[in-house]
């Protein structure tokens, strides 16, 4: 058994992003972008049953785990699926426990 002293770099950004992936409504959430598309808060509340707070949250924690993007445009802050982080830092995981344990 080895002493865990420092979590490996493979792993040091996924915690948040599993913790977004994690809760059922935030993956409903993502489930409701179409490929490629852009979603407003509004957008995002009428395909959700969550009030606009509740998204709001939720939209926080997808956006600070890197799972979604945004832009602001004019008034307007738009939304989409942060593909290539999702799969990178799950990659990494995966290459990790693949060739380390």
């Amino acid at each position: 058994m080895n002493l865990i002293t420092e979590i490996p770099i493979e792993w040091k950004n996924i915690s948040d992003l599993f913790i977004a992936l994690g809760d059922e409504q935030r993956q409903r959430i993502l489930l409701a972008f179409e490929k490629e598309e852009r979603l407003n808060i509004l957008q995002i509340v009428a395909s959700s049953k969550l009030g606009r707070t509740a998204v709001t949250h939720h939209l926080k924690l997808l956006h600070r785990s890197g799972a979604l993007n945004s832009e602001k445009i004019g008034k307007e802050v738009f939304f989409w699926v942060n593909k290539t982080h999702i799969m990178t830092e799950i990659q990494n995981v995966l290459d990790y426990i693949k060739n380390e344990i």
